[in-house]
């Protein structure tokens, strides 16, 4: 259910610029999703996981208040992460 070391540092690289810029929060938006599908595809399988259920929702959460918080210092920034990592909103 949770995502790889080298998955991380794929994303860091794509969306934060360099390797380091592990808090970019285009870089934690994009790791909040990646974790977002992979329990979603879990909970697919497995309906009666409450708990995982429960840690998604959590993680949905901290997403938008990312989300929001990059929506109120650029739209721009934004737009340009909800597209690129097919969000919707």
């Amino acid at each position: 259910m949770s995502i790889t070391k080298e998955r991380v540092e794929e994303l860091v690289k794509e969306f934060g610029g360099d390797d380091k810029n592990t808090g970019a929060p285009e870089v934690q938006i994009a790791i909040t999703t990646d974790k977002i599908r992979n329990i979603t595809e879990h909970l697919k399988i497995n309906k009666k996981d409450h708990s995982g259920r429960r840690g998604l929702i959590i993680l949905v959460a901290q997403r938008r208040k990312l989300l929001n918080y990059v929506k109120k210092t650029g739209v721009g920034r934004y737009k340009e992460i909800i597209e690129k990592l097919n969000i919707r909103k």
